[in-house]
C-alpha cells in the first residue's frame, strides 16, 4: 500500500512540473494577441474611469508624475 502512494505522489509531482512546460507564445500565436481586442485596455471608456480613480487617491501624493500634491477631492 505505502509502495501505491508512493508511486502516485511521484507521478503527480511529474505531471505537476510537466504542466508548465509550454509557457510562452508560439510565432504562430502572435498575430491574434497582437489585435486591439487582446490589448489589456481596450476599452477607452474603462481606461478614462481607471485613470480618474486612480489621480483622485493618489492626488495628496503627487498623482502620476505630477509635482505638488492636493487633497483628491473630485
Amino acid at each position: 500500500m505505502k509502495r501505491k502512494f508512493l508511486a502516485f505522489v511521484a507521478l503527480a509531482g511529474v505531471l505537476q512540473l510537466s504542466g508548465c512546460a509550454s509557457l510562452g507564445v508560439q510565432p504562430w500565436e502572435r498575430d491574434l494577441l497582437a489585435k486591439d481586442e487582446m490589448a489589456l485596455g481596450a476599452e477607452g471608456v474603462d481606461l478614462g474611469l481607471d485613470d480618474h480613480i486612480y489621480f483622485s487617491k493618489e492626488a495628496t501624493s503627487g498623482g502620476r508624475s505630477f509635482a505638488g500634491g492636493g487633497c483628491g477631492c473630485n
